[in-house]
């Protein structure tokens, strides 16, 4: 039996083309093939199949496809249910991708070896396997988790085998076909430095400096960064000669082009400490681990890019979060995990150019090198390619916590592959290129209860469940909340826990009781309010006076003496801020807003101390 994955996903049974419809088929045999024998998860073929909202029915469905496949590929293909998932077992079949892989190692040996003629040949039969895009006929969550990886071992391929040919002597004929590979892929450096070398061994010594001088253009327009070794290397041979010569190739074991070198230097963590007391989120923990880890089978020379946003309202855990999948996945990264917070304590937001400088200091430059001259938009546009240059090529991981918009996060993003990046942020950042966004909501009460215990400790005798139960309620599965009230109960072990929840069930007192140290509830959530505009400020004072619980945009404006539109609008931007968040439809098909009760009683307190104040100004 034969299966195809280098290109759309086909089995064969000898000259017979087995019919396989629908991409989630498609995807189901692929996902166990490039498991090579191993399990995989019913969660892992969720994902695979629709992404991070399943449906209902989804173990009905893969058990469906499932059956489907078996009596498709008959008893020639083994699928076997194992827990937690399924397995694929094909003795003696032939995978093209498999066979891919095997090929290329070849080559690269004896490419190593200068068994030039080898090479060529081994790796142009490793080519020759591709029929198409590879995996062309599966859903895109798994073309987004595996083609980046397969495209780029079959451009390394082909590098391999133009560096082999080219050591044969065999420039004139590969000019024609780098030109159009440069064309198609024209920030790819090494593509450009082969042609380079074509271009001048064919006597086109002026046509090889321009094509540097066009690449370093275009690396400075797309990416902002410029040559790197391998360009540059040609570049300077170009001009004193060198490049006529025909060169050892270097040794391609552990090299990925287009990928800067670095000298060995310590490779900097930037990471808060993990929380200790870090309880539920496990469905969330695993899914940004599992996006930012390539399974095992996927372990080659590449590394797959990640945008991962964390949205939800403040207090949420979205920070804890983000550091528990940063502490956890650190090891993967091995030039570094970079942190950056992106507003001050006070709320207000803190400059690129500042956390560029941060960042830089991190990464080798010194302090006085990130003082760049200028001021404003100049120095800021330094400051980014220097930004860019220094990450490009390098597996880092950036956690960038509580980012203000799309605006203040583009300067901070790396443009290259290499590098993840994790975002928190408070407000939906819906335009950031490439990414996958998650949104934390408030803990359940289960998950509530157990972090209150966990906080608590071992200080105290257990809470009583009715007391628990009152604190539970009064913190709205807000962890921060949770956290100051279980704090605040180890602190003074000599104090009745019920005088805490009683303290907690007055609304009126609620807010400033959820205070200890620097964890401050009131402070917390006020900070976006005071990030929204006046007529903001005004829409909020006016709505969140009245009683808990949902409403439609129609309802508000008719006691706001507002038009609907304009109510509606102020709602969703409230929404995308995360001071609001949305309850559902109701039977008249209207969306329906509500606040977290903390909210709320954070805008009550902040509309009546803006009250006094201007009735303090009257007297």
């Amino acid at each position: 039996m034969e299966f195809q994955l280098l290109g759309p996903v086909e089995a064969r049974e000898g000259t017979r083309r087995i019919a396989l419809s629908g991409s989630k088929v498609h995807t189901v045999l692929a996902t166990l093939l490039l498991a090579r024998g191993r399990v995989v998860g019913d969660g892992r073929l969720s994902e695979l199949l629709w992404g991070w909202e399943p449906p209902a029915t989804m173990n009905a469905q893969i058990y469906t496809y499932i059956s489907r496949l078996r009596k498709l590929l008959g008893p020639r293909a083994e699928l076997i249910r194992r827990q937690p998932g399924y397995q694929l077992l094909a003795e003696g079949a032939r995978i093209d991708v498999v066979e891919f892989e095997q090929l290329d190692r070849q080559g690269r040996l004896a490419l190593e070896e200068r068994r030039f003629a080898d090479a060529a040949e081994l790796l142009r039969r490793a080519l020759d396997l591709w029929q198409g895009p590879a995996l062309a006929s599966v859903t895109p969550y798994l073309a987004e988790a595996e083609v980046p990886q397969l495209e780029e071992a079959r451009m390394t391929a082909l590098e391999h085998r133009i560096e082999a040919e080219l050591a044969l002597g065999r420039h004139q004929p590969l000019v024609s076909e780098l030109t159009g590979l440069v064309s198609e892929f024209p920030v790819r450096e090494r593509l450009r430095a082969q042609l380079m070398a074509g271009l001048y061994r064919s006597g086109r010594q002026a046509d090889a400096l321009h094509v540097y001088h066009e690449g370093r253009a275009v690396l400075a327009e797309e990416l902002g960064v410029d040559p790197g070794p391998d360009l540059t290397a040609a570049y300077q041979a170009a001009l004193t000669g060198d490049l006529g010569r025909l060169p050892r190739p270097a040794r391609t074991g552990s090299t990925v082009p287009g990928r800067r070198s670095y000298a060995p230097r310590s490779a900097p963590v930037m990471l808060p400490p993990d929380v200790v007391e870090f309880i539920g989120r496990e469905r969330e923990f695993e899914k940004l681990c599992a996006a930012l880890t390539p399974a095992p089978a996927d372990r080659r020379q590449t590394f797959r890019p990640r945008r991962l946003l964390i949205n939800g309202m403040a207090g949420v855990g979205k920070t804890a979060l983000a550091v528990r999948v940063a502490h956890a996945v650190a090891g993967e990264f091995p030039d570094g995990v970079l942190y950056a917070r992106l507003h001050h304590e006070d709320g207000t937001v803190k400059d690129s150019d500042a956390v560029l400088a941060q960042l830089l200091h991190a990464l080798g430059e010194r302090p006085e090198d990130t003082l760049a001259p200028g001021r404003g938009h100049g120095r800021l546009d330094e400051l980014i390619h220097r930004y860019r240059t220094s990450t490009a090529g390098r597996r880092l991981l950036i956690v960038l916590d509580d980012a203000a918009n799309e605006l203040q996060l583009d300067a901070l993003l790396p443009v290259t592959t290499d590098t993840a990046v994790l975002v928190t942020s408070r407000g939906r950042l819906s335009t950031v290129p490439g990414s996958f966004a998650y949104t934390l909501e408030p803990m359940g009460t289960a998950e509530s209860h157990t972090l209150l215990a966990a906080v608590v400790g071992g200080s105290r005798d257990a809470v009583e469940p009715d007391v628990a139960r009152t604190i539970v309620e009064a913190c709205a599965g807000l962890p921060l909340a949770l956290r100051i009230a279980g704090t605040r109960l180890a602190a003074r072990p000599h104090w009745p826990a019920a005088r805490l929840a009683r303290r907690l069930a007055d609304p009126a007192a609620r807010v400033t009781e959820l205070r200890i140290g620097e964890l401050d509830v009131q402070r917390t959530l006020s900070s976006p309010l005071r990030r929204l505009s006046l007529q903001e400020r005004e829409f909020i004072a006016s709505i969140a006076g009245h009683d808990a619980g949902a409403f439609t945009a129609s309802a508000t404006a008719r006691s706001l003496a507002l038009s609907e539109d304009t109510a509606e609008e102020l709602l969703e931007r409230l929404v995308e801020g995360a001071v609001l968040e949305m309850a559902g439809i109701d039977a008249a098909g209207e969306p329906r807003y509500r606040f977290h009760e903390l909210q709320r009683l954070v805008a009550v307190g902040c509309r009546d101390r803006e009250s006094d104040r201007s009735l303090t100004r009257a007297g």
